[in-house]
């Protein structure tokens, strides 16, 4: 029979909203919570059969970063270390775990927990995204109808140069709706390759040597080719206040994808949040740990020490009048930072208001060998 202290450490356990698994050192399971029973279904009654042995051949086939097993992490805090953060795939989704390691009576017992997974984010982005579908639909068709009837409805005597003028506008309106569906539409998708995990694979399978100077130089010119800003935004000759000071044999060990989208968004940010004119420069060093960092400086309206924490915060914009005042979904730097650390990276940022922020961005330096080329 239970004893009291025992129903009362299940009772406790059942009660966390996270799945709980604690192993003893014989490799028996020896208590499940029912967050677990919840989750892991089928995987659970083998691993409540055959032990630590079936846990791993689970989790080792779903984990998210295969550079260690879910047994050398157990090894590792056994031995005395810290808990150790670590991600499975399943069902679609990618679940945050944690490894920890507890001590008593002489046992040593191992603890896994998987954190309840929280899309709340995704929920919203397809709930304002298919708003947006919704709006641009009826709003492309209205002034699509408007367009005709300024052609064929047109009173005698009205000049081509007239109709033009409507028409234009016309299309201007179409082309802002047109241009906020598509940015959505990309956040949506990399929020997917989050949600599901694919980053990191994406990353681990295209980061290679990036020379720093040669790609500014080719991102830059690209800069021409694309519509960075909201067509909403009158910024003029963007193109030219951008500043770049890069050494030319400085390398990073990076995804060259993720890395031109990153830098895309904080470009965006720094021209929409500052003044017309105004100089932005893109500024890249050698760091003594091992490290390469970029800097993005703008002399824009900065951002008040009150907001500061919604910056990386999904569909969270500062309230500052200037930046209200601006088009934006307030995804893309929530998006950008988990990109930055899916390459290894860090992101972060300095700002005085009316003086301009910095955005800093760390990424390993490429090395020759492939030992130092590893994460940072």
């Amino acid at each position: 029979m239970a004893t009291k202290s025992q129903l009362t450490s299940q009772h406790l356990a059942d009660g966390f909203p996270h799945s709980v698994l604690i192993f003893d050192s014989a490799d028996r399971l020896v208590m499940v919570n029912q967050a677990a029973q919840a989750l892991l279904g089928a995987d659970l009654r083998l691993i409540q059969a055959e032990g630590w042995s079936a846990a791993q051949v689970a989790f080792n086939a779903r984990l998210v970063d295969h550079g260690r097993t879910i047994d050398d992490l157990r090894r590792a805090v056994i031995a005395g270390g810290d808990a150790v953060r670590f991600s499975i795939y399943r069902s679609g989704e990618r679940i945050p775990c944690w490894v920890s390691s507890m001590h008593e009576g002489g046992e040593k017992y191992t603890l896994i927990t998987l954190d309840k997974p929280d899309w709340s984010a995704m929920n919203d982005v397809f709930d304002k995204y298919l708003s947006e579908v919704r709006d641009v639909m009826i709003s492309t068709q209205g002034h699509t109808d408007l367009i005709v009837q300024s052609i064929s409805r047109a009173k005698p005597g009205t000049s081509a140069e007239q109709i033009s003028g409507r028409v234009t506008g016309f299309a201007k309106l179409i082309d802002i709706h047109m241009f906020r569906l598509q940015s959505l539409t990309n956040m949506v998708e990399r929020l997917e390759c989050l949600r599901t995990g694919v980053l990191r694979e994406q990353v681990a399978g295209e980061r290679r040597k990036i020379a720093l100077s040669d790609f500014m130089e080719d991102f830059l010119e690209s800069l021409d080719e694309i519509q960075l800003v909201d067509p909403e935004s009158d910024q003029g000759d963007y193109r030219r206040r951008i500043q770049s000071i890069i050494p030319p044999k400085l390398a990073v060990y990076a995804s060259q994808e993720h890395l031109t989208i990153v830098l895309q968004d904080l470009l965006r940010n720094a021209i929409m949040y500052s003044m017309r004119g105004l100089p932005i420069k893109v500024i890249a060093y050698a760091n003594r740990d091992d490290s390469a960092q970029i800097d993005v400086v703008d002399e824009g309206y900065g951002i008040r020490l009150e907001e500061r924490e919604r910056v990386f915060a999904p569909f969270m914009r500062a309230r500052q009048p200037q930046v209200m005042g601006e088009f934006g979904y307030g995804l893309s730097l929530y998006l950008c930072k988990h990109e930055i650390e899916a390459m290894n990276g860090r992101i972060w940022f300095e700002s005085e208001e009316g003086v301009g922020t910095t955005f800093s961005i760390k990424l390993p330096l490429w090395h020759e060998t492939p030992r130092e080329s590893s994460a940072m």
